[in-house]
């Protein structure tokens, strides 16, 4: 699964990275995050057709980690929406109309993951996973729109738009910290991962490609990132080899 990612890329820098045509949310800039939650907001690339337009836009939104489906009671089930299993997309009720047309991209510089102990089944060590070359984690990802029933419909909270990380399974370099990682999609795909009119899920499965051997990289952090509310660079700076564990 992926439930702790770091995204401390600034908004210029992401409008610039993934060629955003649109800033959906111009009032609205995220802090530099290295301990990105479940529940927080976070930032999402997509593309959705405006009104009376002849093409789809490329849009920055903030939206909340943790899919809420549009039948959905209450928003609190997002909590335990923050991960789509890639093998299941196209008929978990949750997700295969999302899948169909509301795909995304969530930016990341990488994600944590937490491997156990050898000799201690109660400790786990935290590594950082990030792309070796330093790019951009492009991490796939759904969005949906829930409309609060309990709201007016000129309340600018009416609309709660939120999002899930698709998982795959780990390659093989990863596969021995946890068995199951974001799905990452090459840039030579987010034209296509992002078209809403794109709706042939056959054709969208297709495009859902795990990383390759070496594309990512994983080193041992500090334990600090296990608490929530810590923060800042240092959660992402290797230990020493001879610190908690070794570089991998």
């Amino acid at each position: 699964m992926c439930g702790r990612y770091a995204s401390a890329r600034s908004k210029h820098q992401l409008l610039e990275e993934f060629q955003v045509e649109q800033d959906a949310d111009p009032d609205k800039e995220l802090g530099a995050d290295y301990n990105v939650a479940p529940t927080k907001n976070v930032y999402a690339v997509l593309s959705r057709v405006p009104a009376e337009a002849q093409r789809a836009v490329r849009q920055l939104r903030v939206v909340r980690w943790g899919l809420v489906p549009p039948w959905a009671k209450d928003p609190s089930i997002g909590s335990r929406m923050i991960n789509a299993r890639a093998e299941t997309l196209a008929e978990k009720p949750s997700y295969r109309r999302a899948f169909a047309k509301r795909r995304c991209l969530l930016p990341a510089d990488g994600y944590f993951e937490w491997m156990p102990v050898e000799g201690d089944k109660k400790k786990k060590q935290p590594f950082f996973i990030h792309p070796a070359d330093g790019g951009v984690l492009a991490m796939a990802g759904l969005y949906e729109f829930w409309k609060d029933p309990g709201r007016a419909d000129d309340d600018p909270l009416k609309w709660l738009i939120t999002c899930t990380v698709i998982t795959t399974d780990a390659e093989d370099e990863l596969g021995h910290i946890h068995d199951r990682m974001p799905m990452m999609i090459e840039r030579d795909r987010w034209e296509e991962w992002l078209d809403p009119q794109v709706t042939d899920t056959g054709q969208v499965q297709r495009l859902l490609v795990p990383a390759q051997p070496g594309r990512l990289t994983a080193y041992p952090v500090s334990t600090d990132v296990n608490n929530v509310r810590n923060n800042g660079p240092g959660l992402i700076e290797p230990l020493a080899e001879e610190g908690e564990g070794a570089l991998f």
